[in-house]
């Protein structure tokens, strides 16, 4: 019995000692023929064993299914992060391991653009895969975080503010989006030198205004004279008739403004509704935003694209629809009796 005893504890001895010898070489650095290192883009919603066979395409590891043993054996199947790694083949599965599950991605430099809405800068961002579209998205709507944020407002639009950042891949979204909103608010307090801040109500009728003067702005050093037409048509009760708004309400817009859709009640549309729209249709960035924080006093009430980027400003209908005829195609009847 003791014979048999010991025949069994030696079995298991060498059996053990030949699995882990074995295990001991996997979990060393894999030989590679090419040791350069490479950008490996891990997916959202990619399980351990998606991604095991992916980094086995890769040349990252040659042995995927010895790989999940090992992730499980760590107790990281959950957690391996999504993004772009920057990897080496020779990389040793236990430092590769690591890596993964650190979120340590590639960082990003990307600037948005002034002007981009909400729906663009999602899609800039996704398409880096720095986040989850929907989930941006999501986020940028959820009421409790927005009032966090100290924001007066359904979504975040008008906040995101138009920069250049670096981001690293898989980044958080409510992360970038704070950023992003504290950035605004730093060029905000800069713009409004010294001067008190505005509670929330102010601050997004401004931030709506500079909105629209930022779409409306082809020439950028026109923006002063844009937002002083807007505040003398607000004075003065008249609808601020901005295209950009109406488009901004129109869902799936196809890129062609017709007179359907000046006609078609929506809370955007300036042609039918006095006042500023609900709330920003854009980020604005530094120059729309001092130009509604600080406008310049004319006596303009209409603008007309010149068709160069450029406009021609106006203070009453009569030259402005002189300027219409100069610079437009014929604009029939039914539109003109928008303007007023």
């Amino acid at each position: 019995m003791k014979r048999f005893n010991f025949l069994i504890v030696l079995t298991v001895v060498i059996g053990g000692t030949v699995l882990w010898d074995d295990f001991s070489r996997f979990l060393a650095p894999p030989p590679v023929k090419n040791p350069t290192p490479r950008v490996v883009r891990i997916l959202p919603g990619m399980g351990l064993k998606e991604i095991a066979f992916h980094l086995h395409r890769e040349g990252i590891v040659s042995a995927p299914y010895k790989f999940m043993a090992l992730t499980w054996l760590k107790g990281r199947n959950n957690k391996i992060q999504w993004g772009d790694f920057e990897l080496s083949p020779g990389l040793a599965p236990t430092e590769l391991l690591t890596v993964l599950s650190s979120g340590k991605t590639i960082l990003k430099r990307i600037t948005i653009p002034e002007g981009f809405t909400l729906q663009q800068i999602a899609k800039r961002l996704s398409d880096e895969n720095l986040i989850e579209e929907n989930t941006f998205l999501a986020s940028a709507g959820d009421a409790q975080f927005i009032e966090s944020l100290g924001i007066d407002g359904k979504t975040l639009e008008g906040y995101l503010f138009p920069d250049t950042y670096v981001f690293h891949r898989g980044m958080n979204s409510r992360v970038i989006q704070e950023r992003m909103v504290r950035r605004f608010k730093e060029i905000f307090s800069t713009l409004q030198e010294g001067g008190e801040w505005p509670g929330p109500g102010e601050v997004k009728k401004m931030v709506t205004l500079a909105s629209i003067v930022e779409k409306e702005s082809g020439d950028k050093s026109e923006r002063p004279l844009i937002a002083s037409v807007f505040y003398n048509r607000i004075r003065k009760g008249m609808p601020l008739q901005s295209d950009p708004t109406v488009i901004y309400g129109i869902k799936g817009f196809n890129g062609d403004l017709t007179k359907k859709d000046l006609r078609t009640p929506t809370p955007y549309n300036t042609y039918l509704k006095p006042g500023l729209p609900p709330g920003p249709i854009a980020n604005p960035g530094r120059e729309a935003l001092r130009a509604v924080l600080a406008p310049v006093k004319s006596e303009y009430i209409y603008f007309v694209s010149k068709n160069d980027g450029s406009h021609y400003f106006s203070k009453n209908l009569k030259d402005h629809n002189r300027a219409v005829a100069r610079y437009q195609p014929p604009v029939k009847e039914e539109y003109k009796s928008f303007l007023r």
